[in-house]
Formats: structure tokens, C-alpha cells, sequence
């Protein structure tokens, strides 16, 4: 069986006071806190890339689960904003800074807040489609090179992150069964236009709020799960707004949504993995539900199973 073995994530120590920022933008701090639950983002280190975060998340995943590094068969990155211009591809920028085997299958997934529950599909499939026994999952998406500071809407949401997923054989979670969904009609609420991320804040709420509870429960019920069968959900940490219309729909269960984006931000790809390294170690955490929703729209739901 082919799981989840060990995350780690990298989160750089200097960033942008949201609170401060929020006042510049004429907002309140009480805003910031019940609204988007960041109080301060993230930012790529100065002379630093896409790359640089990837590589600093795999190595404190080698330091971490002692995974060799002779021994990854493949390397797959999740992101919309890699190094340049995005060619070469970042996972093979990555794979030199490592200094991985030359063996290695390496490439990028051009998804956004999504990204994550599609790359373990993809890798899982990868690896029992190729009998690969090692592989890593790398989320990296710093927004922070689209952003205009001077937006509103989208320079108080976004932090910069990366992580890295070690999945092979004897994991600690494996995929149950995952559903994915697309909706190419709300392309243009959420993308790059000259250079610079554009949002239709109302527009992107109100596809989380509507699709992300029905795309859960559909899968539930496919795989006969209660809802009081799920010990957390793990939603994409868009923003506390977003995270707490969602929960609603829940109701009893609704304290079961986690939220983690105080010191973070939306992280794009790398906040459910940010999320799930927290959840490792808790072995009272059995069912989980992950579900990544954004750029797109595309959203993506999946149930974890612990088997340690």
C-alpha cells in the first residue's frame, strides 16, 4: 500500500504585518482576526525563488523522517509560479539544487489551491503505475511574486509557504478514494492579468460556500462514511471566512474544521499539507477529509485512512 509517510513544511521567518497593513487598506484589526484569520504573511526571502523554498521544505523533510535521498524515485512540484519565466520546470531546478539520482522522475502540476489532494492522486498513480517505491510531493507557490501591494483584495490574504510529502510503502495515511471536479466559467475571477494576481473576492466565496460541502458529502455517501465518522476536515485555508461558511453546513460536526492560517496566510497548495503535518502524530485522528478548492475553479476532495 502507497501513503503518506512524513511531511514537512518551510515557512519563511520574514514577512508583512497584516494588522499594520490592514490599516493602511482603512480596515481593523477585528477585520483581520474574524475575517481572514491571518495576522501575519509569510514572503519569500530576498534573492530567493520558487526553487529555493521547494529545496529548504524537502531538506527538513530528510532531516525529519530520515528519508534517503539516493532513494526518491520521483519529485513532483505544485505550482502556478515557478522560477522565471517557467521554463525549465521547477522540479528540475529543485532536482539539482538536491543533487537527486539523474533517475529521477521529476515535473510540475500547474494547479493552485487544489493542488495538493490532485498531486497525491497523480503521484500514487505514478508510483504504482511504475513501481516506484519512494516519491515527494513538493507544494511551493509563492503569490508573493504576483501580488501588487497595493491591492486590497488579494496583498492581505496570501503567504508564502512550501512543503514536502514523503509517500511510499507502510505509510501512516493512505488515499481512500478522492473526487475532483472543474468549472473553467470562474477562470477569470481568480488569475493573472498584467502581470498581477486578480480576485473577485464575492465571485471565489461564493463557489467555495456553494461547491465544497456538496462535493464532500457526495463522497461520504459513495463511501458510506457519516459525517460523525470524519474526525477532522481539513479545508484549504482560504480564509477564515471561507473555512466557517463551510463548516456551517456541518453543523454538529462543524468544530471539527481545522483552521491554521494565523501565521501563514493562504498558502496556495501547502496549507492542507500544512494542516495534515500537524495531524501526524495525533493517533486519536483515524478518518480524515481533505479538500483543496480554488484557481480554476477547480476543487478536489479526498478521504484519508490512518493505518499506524
Amino acid at each position: 500500500m502507497i501513503g503518506i509517510k512524513a511531511i514537512a513544511s518551510y515557512i519563511p521567518k520574514h514577512g508583512v504585518n497584516n494588522i499594520e497593513q490592514a490599516e493602511r487598506f482603512g480596515e481593523t484589526p477585528e477585520f483581520v482576526t474574524s475575517k481572514l484569520g491571518s495576522q501575519f504573511l509569510p514572503r519569500l526571502d530576498e534573492g530567493t525563488d520558487t526553487s529555493d523554498l521547494a529545496v529548504h521544505a524537502v531538506e527538513a523533510l530528510i532531516n525529519k523522517s530520515g528519508l534517503d535521498k539516493e532513494e526518491i524515485d520521483a519529485l513532483v512540484v505544485v505550482t502556478q509560479n515557478p522560477d522565471g519565466t517557467g521554463l525549465p520546470h521547477c522540479s528540475a531546478i529543485v532536482q539539482s539544487k538536491l543533487e537527486l539520482s539523474t533517475s529521477v522522475a521529476a515535473f510540475d502540476v500547474s494547479l493552485g489551491c487544489s493542488g495538493y489532494v490532485y498531486g497525491l492522486s497523480i503521484v500514487q498513480g505514478l508510483m504504482q503505475a511504475a513501481g516506484l517505491k519512494n516519491a515527494v510531493l513538493v507544494t511551493a507557490d509563492p503569490y508573493s511574486k504576483v501580488i501588487n501591494n497595493d491591492d486590497r483584495v488579494t496583498s492581505m490574504l496570501f503567504g508564502d509557504a512550501a512543503t514536502a510529502t514523503w509517500l511510499g510503502e507502510d505509510p501512516v495515511w493512505h488515499v481512500k478514494d478522492v473526487r475532483f471536479g472543474t468549472d473553467g466559467n470562474g477562470a477569470k475571477h481568480l488569475c493573472v492579468s498584467d502581470g498581477h494576481l486578480s480576485m473577485n473576492g464575492r465571485q471565489v466565496f461564493n463557489f467555495a460556500a456553494q461547491k465544497v460541502a456538496p462535493a464532500i458529502r457526495a463522497l461520504l455517501q459513495d463511501n458510506q462514511w457519516a459525517e460523525d465518522d470524519v474526525d477532522a476536515y481539513l479545508m484549504h485555508q482560504g480564509s477564515l471566512a471561507i473555512v466557517d461558511a463551510i463548516s456551517r453546513n456541518f453543523r454538529d460536526n462543524a468544530n471539527k474544521f481545522l483552521r491554521s492560517m494565523e501565521g501563514t496566510g493562504n498558502t496556495v497548495s501547502s496549507s492542507i499539507p500544512v494542516l495534515l503535518e500537524r495531524c501526524m502524530k495525533d493517533k486519536e485522528l483515524k478518518q480524515l477529509v481533505l479538500s483543496g478548492f480554488g484557481v480554476g475553479f477547480s476543487w478536489a476532495t479526498a478521504l484519508l485512512v490512518r493505518n499506524q
